[in-house]
């Protein structure tokens, strides 16, 4: 939920007005992040450009935001309302006109219980789906204009991304860089051989992809082999050069104000690069955050950053930082591989022991639960949570499912990284011959996972309307990644609609129930408390509880396809109401003496209330 509530930044700065007043604790904690990248002297150097860009955003508030913000309640950042679609700004068909306002058309249509759209990268790029940004201030025309992105952001909170780790070999500074232009004659990481980085160093590089870390260009001073992380088109910052921080820094804030609500920082593990070292998570690249933290609490306080880092769970949360000081959200790349895990297996085991731990540091911080994202489902989240052979299993069955696999360089060889598949074709076997309710069925169930755990859910538009696999596209494209990333044809699934018993329409008909319920009941806050029961490891069971302590739901979901009965000690629910009523039926459960008897039926869905206890 917005805290602007969508009053929008004026185009243009009004120097007429108080400039703005950076507070002293701020400029102290910005100075010392600099300091600590740069050294004392040249982080003096950077403060005075530091602080005209903050005056200059400043400038552009109008008195009615500036009131608004300086009230904001921090705690109601993120409040159980908050469902986030994530989305390429093209993944819509439209007859006419941008993508952009296909998507805004999609969305009225079909989600009523969205508030949020993030919008993939839709900025003009090479290569790599958008995260290749040849322009990081323009919307790709054939995406639609700023002002679609205006109209979108009228009616929903927009998450934009912001893709500082790299830049396209198209874009300007690059094309600078070659050309020897001294603007951008540091702005990126550059080696005269490739023998500069040496054999030992390079195998302590810790890479998602398999190509090498220096590709060679040809320069006006000669070739230059430039610091690749991603791919040869995407060419790293060299952010030991202040002038790119506070470059990139200044398009933050140029998106926010051009809508951001919540800013995601793409691949940001990999921002700081130390030959020597694993080149991920260095405290250079934590310091970064929180830099830019103090900035957007000091000059857009209702603005939340989100950090996506899909590393092993600890590493992972690492970015919340103190819980105050870096990032205010952090994707919960863990959950969706322990879903799966948990549907092949059918047992909950081992999520509900993550799940039993999970905690974030502060009721400001909160884990954004996804299941399925552009790239797929990736695996280094549950390192130190399933064992190898439970995620070998996890790959062969996804495997058989249709899905590929991607891998990733270690020092011992490769590695699963990802499992490249739709959720649908995940979770529902290519070409199955099940009855259709009965997959959709399963598929709800698993969806389901995301919205009871505490944090905020997401889901992606593929898995929205629950796209099979299309191999097809992979064929065409060779990019394994490309298999969830098909086009979606709102007049195709309108007429799939019309069919009560189509898989679409029974997938809107059991997604938008519990959408709706999600997003009105208190239990849900983000801010509020969780308790994972383990009735019977065929169940996956949470007590969800109001930040004020007056309303509870248990939330309990069969995964596997045979009748479960359980029995609920009401000593573990702390609840002695003798009657509980599911949200989602309307059924009531009576209990029995101290336990509460519960059946539920294959892939069944329970979401429990005491009668007697406010609703909503």
């Amino acid at each position: 939920m917005s805290l602007s509530t969508r009053i929008p930044y004026d185009q243009d700065p009004d120097f007429s007005k108080p400039l703005l007043e950076v507070p002293g604790v701020a400029q102290e904690r910005m100075l010392a992040c600099l300091a600590f990248l740069y050294g004392e002297a040249e982080a003096e150097r950077c403060l005075p450009e530091l602080d005209r860009i903050l005056k200059v955003h400043y400038a552009h508030k109008s008195p009615e935001l500036i009131e608004l913000e300086e009230s904001l309640q921090l705690g109601e950042r993120f409040t159980e309302a908050d469902l986030i679609l994530i989305t390429y700004g093209d993944a819509v068909k439209g007859d006419s006109g941008s993508t952009i306002e296909a998507l805004h058309r999609f969305v009225q249509t079909y989600y009523d219980s969205i508030n949020t759209i993030h919008i993939l990268p839709f900025f003009p790029f090479s290569s790599d789906r958008g995260f290749a940004v040849v322009d990081f201030k323009a919307v790709d025309p054939k995406m639609g204009t700023w002002d679609a992105v205006r109209e979108i952001g009228a009616d929903y909170d927009l998450m934009f991304d912001a893709v500082f780790n790299h830049a396209s070999s198209r874009s300007e500074m690059f094309r600078g860089f070659l050309r020897g232009d001294p603007t951008y004659d540091d702005f990126f990481i550059a080696y005269d051989s490739p023998d500069d980085l040496t054999p030992e160093q390079r195998s302590k590089i810790f890479r998602p992809r398999t190509s090498d870390i220096l590709t060679r260009y040809e320069t006006i001073k000669g070739p230059k082999y430039v610091w690749t992380t991603f791919s040869r088109d995407q060419i790293d910052f060299n952010f030991r050069n202040p002038r790119v921080l506070l470059a990139l820094l200044e398009a933050l804030l140029f998106y926010v104000r051009r809508g951001a609500d919540i800013v995601r920082l793409d691949a940001v593990t990999y921002l700081w690069s130390e030959p020597g070292t694993e080149s991920i998570h260095l405290p250079q690249t934590h310091a970064i955050i929180r830099l830019l933290r103090q900035v957007l609490d000091t000059v857009a306080p209702g603005v939340a950053l989100v950090t996506e880092t899909n590393v092993p769970h600890e590493e992972n949360t690492s970015y919340f930082g103190d819980g105050a000081d870096e990032a205010h959200m952090v994707y919960n790349f863990a959950l969706p591989p322990l879903v799966l895990h948990t549907f092949y297996s059918g047992d909950t085991s081992a999520i509900s022991r993550w799940a039993d731990g999970l905690e974030p540091p502060s009721d400001t911080t909160h884990f954004l639960n996804v299941l399925d994202t552009h790239d797929g489902v990736g695996l280094m989240g549950v390192q130190g949570i399933l064992t190898r052979d439970q995620i070998d299993a996890m790959t062969k069955r996804a495997g058989d499912h249709g899905a590929y696999i991607s891998y990733k360089s270690t020092a011992s060889g490769e590695e699963p990284y990802e499992i490249n598949s739709t959720w649908w074709s995940a979770i529902n076997k290519d070409g199955s011959e099940e009855e259709i309710a009965f997959q959709v069925k399963r598929y709800v169930a698993s969806r389901s996972i995301a919205l009871v755990l505490k944090g905020v859910p997401g889901i992606y538009t593929h898995g929205a309307v629950a796209l099979p696999n299309d191999h097809e596209l992979v064929e065409k494209t060779g990019v394994k990644r490309d298999v969830n990333r098909g086009m979606i044809d709102p007049e195709l699934l309108r007429e799939h609609l019309h069919h009560p018993g189509s898989k679409r329409a029974l997938l809107r008909l059991e997604q938008r129930e519990l959408s709706r319920i999600r997003t009105r009941d208190r239990a849900f806050h983000p801010r509020g408390e969780q308790r994972v029961l383990t009735p019977s490891p065929a169940v996956f069971s949470v007590l969800r509880t109001s930040p004020e302590g007056d309303r509870h739901l248990l939330a309990m979901t069969n995964v596997t396809a045979e009748v479960v009965r359980v029995d609920i000690p009401l000593e573990s629910l702390g609840i002695r109401d003798s009657l509980w009523r599911d949200r989602i039926t309307g059924e009531h459960w009576g209990t029995d003496g101290d336990r509460l008897p519960i059946e539920l039926g294959p892939y069944d869905i329970m979401w429990l209330t005491p009668e007697n206890e406010p609703r909503g």
